[in-house]
């Protein structure tokens, strides 16, 4: 459930007032980009790396960047001192207005800006998944964007949550891994731990990304690699990451137990690791702010 307060466009406002219109053409058909973000304290975790994927996808989506990201920065601790948010999320939507033909001629801002808060979703600590057959399109031009269209996502996940599933593992038009509806897969094998590259359709999770350079401080490394369904169900560990899970376990795919239903060691070790990073980072911004 988001909080009460909302920034849209320039103005922080509860979110009886927020006005949205039928003539936002990107509302409408879905052109717009977004991201979450954990806080931590009262930090926004990452924004950096948040800010840049933004910046990437809305180029890779030809829309305008009418934001410049420390000043989204500005409005986002807006939104979080008013929400009295020291630990939870946020997200931030930028939605192109001025594009196709069913827009309204009413005066609005080529993109807006939203930004809400929310507390964190309780998720256990293991998982279970079933699996989705062409679940990602590789082969798009717009593969690993993280636009508001996100309706193949959610349904997905929807469906798994019908059946008993916590998430579900979506494979793309090869039959390859790619990612689950809201977050990184990754499987533990030997002294590595292996993830679909990009190129399968993935997106780039900032929790992959970080993943990526304090694996070495678990005592091991990640490894992009073309993965199938025999390397999951072989693995010792699998988990997943997202910035509202960080690092769960799954103990199952699709009725087959993973290692012994467990989060494993490597997993555990990996998720000290990016909780000891999330933690400098956010000291390192208290201290700076005072």
């Amino acid at each position: 459930m988001i909080h009460r307060f909302v920034f849209h466009n320039e103005e922080l406002q509860t979110i009886e007032k927020v006005r949205w219109s039928p003539g936002q053409a990107g509302l409408i058909c879905g052109w717009g980009v977004f991201t979450t973000l954990r806080i931590v304290k009262g930090e926004a975790f990452a924004y950096e790396r948040h800010w840049r994927r933004l910046e990437k996808d809305s180029g890779i989506a030809r829309m305008p960047m009418t934001y410049s990201g420390p000043r989204v920065r500005v409005h986002l601790q807006e939104v979080i001192r008013a929400n009295k948010v020291e630990e939870g999320c946020a997200r931030i939507y930028l939605v192109w207005n001025n594009v196709g033909f069913w827009r309204s001629d009413e005066k609005m801002p080529d993109v807006d800006l939203v930004i809400t808060t929310a507390d964190v979703p309780h998720y256990p600590e293991t998982v279970r998944l079933t699996v989705r057959e062409q679940g990602r399109h590789a082969a798009s031009a717009l593969a690993g964007v993280k636009t508001i269209s996100w309706l193949n996502s959610v349904w997905a996940v929807a469906e798994a949550q019908r059946e008993g599933f916590d998430e579900v593992v979506l494979l793309n038009e090869r039959g390859e891994v790619s990612e689950c509806t809201a977050a990184n897969i990754f499987a533990v094998k030997g002294d590595k731990v292996l993830t679909p590259p990009l190129s399968s359709g993935c997106l780039e999770g900032v929790t992959r990304g970080v993943l990526v350079e304090v694996a070495g401080e678990a005592g091991t490394a990640v490894v992009e690699q073309t993965l199938r369904m025999d390397d999951l169900y072989s693995a010792e560990e699998v988990f997943i990451t997202s910035t509202n899970r960080n690092v769960i376990g799954v103990g199952e795919i699709a009725g087959r137990k993973i290692g012994d239903g467990k989060m494993g060691e490597v997993t555990r070790k990996l998720d000290t690791a990016f909780e000891a990073f999330v933690k400098d980072y956010v000291e390192r911004r208290l201290t700076a702010s005072h």
